[in-house]
């Protein structure tokens, strides 16, 4: 049995996204590393790659779910947005996550929770320019287990982050 790769871009927007991981050159890097699906929740974007099943992969997509649980539980391997409840709710699963960071965002706090994430080593993150980079070099095997811990306790983090406290 295959691997799969779950892409979440949650309610946002991020095309660019969309369309890196659906490019030809990053599928291609996918099925080197043994993946045979990947599955995009493109969100309210434009971009709708076709879908394709080929005898050596699969790729589909859908805008919206009511819950991605099973999404994140079934995949190898998730790459995200930089959404906290994104980043959280596969962290939780306990599932590798790679995040890219959406440069086109004005005044992106949520990269700084991608960093701190990384500096923690529960997490890579990188741009789109750089996501087949960090795919060939990443090592799943250095990443650590996160604990959700208490929800005040990440409130409290997410204050300092975005400097309200």
């Amino acid at each position: 049995m295959g691997k799969t790769v779950f892409v979440t871009v949650g309610t946002t927007s991020f095309d660019h996204l969309i369309s890196c991981v659906s490019a030809e050159e990053t599928v291609t890097i996918l099925k080197g590393l043994g993946y045979n699906r990947l599955v995009l929740q493109i969100g309210r974007g434009t971009i709708e790659p076709a879908p394709s099943c080929t005898s050596d992969f699969l790729l589909e997509f859908f805008r919206y779910k009511e819950s991605l649980e099973e999404d994140i539980k079934s995949a190898d391997l998730v790459i995200s947005h930089a959404g906290a409840g994104s980043c959280l709710e596969t962290l939780g699963e306990g599932k590798p996550l790679i995040v890219v960071i959406n440069e086109q965002l004005m005044s992106n706090h949520q990269i700084e929770l991608a960093k701190q994430l990384y500096k923690d080593g529960h997490l890579f993150y990188c741009t789109c320019s750089t996501l087949g980079n960090t795919l060939q070099k990443m090592d799943l095997s250095s990443l650590k287990c996160f604990s959700p811990g208490r929800p005040e306790n990440f409130a409290t983090f997410l204050d300092k982050i975005v400097g309200i406290k």
